[in-house]
């Protein structure tokens, strides 16, 4: 695999418009370098009887089943309110008409 060179880190700094000192060029563009040759080292070892997978082990869903259940009346679920209206809770103003 080719090295990445200085020229081609600060085009590609150009490209996503990231302005890069002549020091951050010196040093990105060999540490580009391994990590693309890592990436070809791992295409290499690619197999076709591989299947590809988002997970190295197979997972199924743990969830229980969507059931239907009775819930709540309204006025059980309004009985312990200290005030109620209009089947709904009533709590004190927080915001005032002042703004």
């Amino acid at each position: 695999m080719p090295e990445i060179t200085r020229d081609e880190v600060a085009h590609l700094a150009t490209l996503a418009r990231i302005d890069l000192s002549d020091a951050e060029l010196d040093h990105l563009a060999p540490q580009l370098s391994v990590i693309l040759e890592s990436v070809a080292s791992i295409s290499e070892a690619i197999d076709d009887d591989v299947v590809p997978t988002s997970h190295p082990i197979p997972l199924t869903n743990v969830f229980r089943e969507d059931v239907v259940t009775p819930g709540l009346t309204a006025e059980q679920a309004l009985s312990g309110a200290p005030a109620t209206e209009q089947q709904r809770f009533m709590v004190p103003r927080i915001l005032g008409d002042e703004q």
